[in-house]
């Protein structure tokens, strides 16, 4: 078991709420102390804003040690400790991914938000929303702040600067796409639009994304939802 987990979570202002829901959802669980270290960069390609600064966590962990990066739009239902375990049985790898081999359902992605985009078919798609990073292999070097200000997202979504063989592969279960898959699993990845954002706060897995949002807005035994309503 690990004495302490470096969790870097994706964070957009646009659904802040996620942020704050997926780290809730990882704390409920945990079996280890975990720390958060939230994602935000200027927006310059992509549909968030942490589409390129995720790839910077190698450097920013001085290519030392394990780290784990999640797209913000995500709740964990499963001890994240399980997911981080994965370090062990492929110490060897540059990373470590589920390895989706889909096309969307869904044209477009983010729907009656400021947000809104095309959702665009593309090799290894959503491989990069959950990454076991083994910071210290030696080729996660060329990841620092100029290489990927030169690189296209394309380049980087489909991890190019990796051989194959150094890509380890997750369990599908830590990355359950809701809307694409009907699975359940122990992450759940509201990757078309998380139930906060009016067009699917009632869609599938919904629920689950919502209690864990009152879980997050608990304060000293208040009733969230009446909180809520004071508040407004």
């Amino acid at each position: 078991m690990a004495s302490h987990i470096r969790i870097f979570l994706g964070f957009d202002q646009r659904e802040a709420a996620a942020y704050h829901v997926c780290c809730q959802s990882i704390l409920d669980t945990a079996s280890v102390p975990v720390s958060f270290h939230p994602l935000n960069a200027d927006q310059r390609d992509g549909t968030n804003a942490f589409t390129f600064a995720r790839y910077l966590v190698p450097y920013m962990c001085d290519y030392t040690g394990w780290a784990l990066f999640l797209d913000g739009d995500m709740i964990v239902e499963t001890d994240i400790a399980q997911l981080w375990s994965y370090k062990h049985s492929q110490y060897d790898k540059a990373l470590c991914v589920v390895k989706h081999n889909y096309q969307t359902k869904h044209p477009r992605k983010y729907i009656g938000s400021s947000m809104e985009n095309d959702n665009v078919d593309y090799p290894r798609k959503n491989w990069s929303s959950v990454m076991l990073w083994n910071c210290s292999h030696f080729a996660n070097r060329v990841l620092n702040p100029e290489s990927i200000a030169e690189s296209t997202a394309a380049y980087l979504h489909r991890l190019q600067w990796l051989k194959d063989e150094q890509i380890g592969e997750l369990g599908p279960e830590w990355n359950r796409l809701v809307g694409e898959t009907h699975e359940s699993g122990h992450l759940l990845h509201y990757t078309l639009g998380v139930p906060g954002l009016k067009h699917y706060a009632e869609g599938p897995k919904s629920f689950r994304w919502h209690r864990k949002l009152i879980r997050a807005l608990e304060c000293a035994g208040e009733d969230p939802v009446e909180m809520v309503k004071r508040a407004v």
